[in-house]
């Protein structure tokens, strides 16, 4: 029984190949844009089966059902499943079937956001949003491996880039549509809608996402678009080629990077809502439609960053990674330090902050890994970075609920917060991961 299981999640063999030109180049372009954009729409409802607990924090304290610090710890239980699960499942990744293993992924998770709308119970709430955590980690090694066995190493930064929108994308939907039910409907409606959304996703990727072109009788991407490397890894084995990724220095700099950058970007997009309700006294819907910009402006930086890098600067995301770092920074500091009662400022932060981190999620959380490794082993390297990240992410949630809870005080039935530290936090990650990012300068390509 088990190893049928197994046998159902490997990576097809190849399928007798096609020798018709014409005939392949009409296959080739037609599965490419079902599998780029199956692989888009699909990562983006895994986001919003990730951050419906984001919108609905502020809606469950008021109802005395948990406090911060309990929060902290449900959301830190999904990023430390999902850092594990990142490294285990891209390695999975790069010999699995995509297909199946990405929509299995995404249908558990939105199964759990179905029952936790059921739920009030802090401990079923962090044993399930811990799973969730793991099947979320089912959603992007997939996208990328797929990526890599159907685009070449010319352009995919351009489709990478395009494919990371599905952050913003994913945030919108959650910020703006999510939160508006909640709204009308009350907290559990954030779950029940979020489970409905991501069913539909895990329906769209069973049906429009392919595993490879060779199972489909195609030749590889780097053979049908003549694009292969100067850096050959012809005759290695995934299992070597994984194991080099767990030996370059540069990879690891990258990991540390992206934890930095997920720390100052989870702490926005996971208790940015929270902040502004709680500092700036807006509605749950004001301040959802404050952060959901990032959202639209995020999709801008993805979509443009790989495009820019691959057109502009021969493939090298460095000074890409320069700018956008130094926007983050900039966005942080002017949506935590700017005096309250300014809404515009409050927007044109979140627009910079979007934009910038929309950048960087698509160079430092993957793409510059992904760049150096070898296409075979394109799942260990973003797994290498997920888990890092996520980690990040995971310490920056129990960190930020200690401090916001520890900051809370009430005097005549009036609570009110001092979030000194934990901008602080934030902002000083946010510094840090600029600082990390210099130091992968001269890293180079491989096949």
């Amino acid at each position: 029984m088990i190893k049928k299981i197994f046998q159902f999640y490997f990576a097809l063999a190849p399928s007798a190949r096609i020798q018709n030109t014409e005939k392949i180049k009409e296959k080739y372009n037609r599965m490419r844009w079902s599998v780029f954009l199956s692989a888009t729409i699909g990562y983006s409802l895994f986001y919003v089966c990730r951050l419906s607990l984001s919108v609905v924090k502020k809606p469950i304290v008021d109802s005395g059902i948990l406090n911060e610090s309990e929060l902290g710890m449900i959301g830190s239980a999904l990023f430390f499943a999902y850092a594990i699960g990142k490294l285990t499942n891209g390695f999975l990744a790069d010999r699995s079937n995509i297909r199946r293993f990405m929509a299995t992924g995404l249908l558990l998770t939105a199964l759990i956001n179905l029952i936790l709308g059921f739920t009030s119970s802090f401990m079923i709430f962090t044993i399930l949003w811990g799973f969730s955590g793991w099947f979320q980690s089912m959603g992007a090694a997939p996208s990328v491996v797929s990526l890599s066995r159907w685009f070449s190493n010319k352009e995919r930064g351009t489709y990478y880039g395009i494919w990371s929108a599905s952050h913003g994308l994913g945030k919108a939907i959650t910020f703006i549509g999510v939160a508006f039910i909640v709204s009308i409907s009350g907290w559990q409606w954030g779950f029940w809608g979020a489970g409905i959304i991501g069913l539909a996703g895990a329906i769209i990727v069973a049906l429009f996402l392919y595993d490879s072109p060779e199972s489909k009788g195609l030749p590889s991407v780097a053979d049908y678009k003549n694009d292969h490397s100067a850096i050959s890894t012809k005759g290695k084995s995934v299992g070597a080629l994984q194991k080099e990724v767990l030996k370059n220095p540069y990879i690891w700099i990258l990991a540390l990077a992206s934890a930095l950058m997920y720390v100052s970007r989870y702490g926005i997009e996971s208790w940015g809502i929270y902040y502004l309700e709680a500092q700036k006294g807006y509605s749950t819907l004001e301040a959802s439609t404050v952060v959901s910009v990032s959202a639209v402006s995020g999709i801008i930086g993805t979509i443009i960053s790989g495009f820019i890098s691959d057109r502009f600067f021969k493939g090298s995301r460095n000074v890409p990674v320069l700018v956008a770092g130094i926007l983050n920074v900039t966005a942080i500091s002017l949506f935590l330090f700017y005096p309250d009662g300014h809404i515009w400022m409050d927007t044109f932060s979140m627009v910079l902050f979007g934009f910038a981190i929309g950048i960087l999620i698509t160079f430092l959380g993957g793409l510059m890994a992904v760049d150096i490794a070898s296409k075979k082993a394109s799942g260990a390297a973003l797994g290498l970075i997920g888990i890092a990240s996520y980690i990040g992410a995971g310490i920056q949630d129990i960190v930020s609920g200690f401090l916001i809870g520890n900051s809370r005080t009430t005097l005549n039935g009036v609570e009110t917060y001092d979030f000194t530290m934990v901008k602080t936090f934030w902002l000083g990650a946010a510094v840090l991961s600029l600082v990390c990012a210099l130091f992968v300068w001269n890293a180079k390509a491989k096949d």
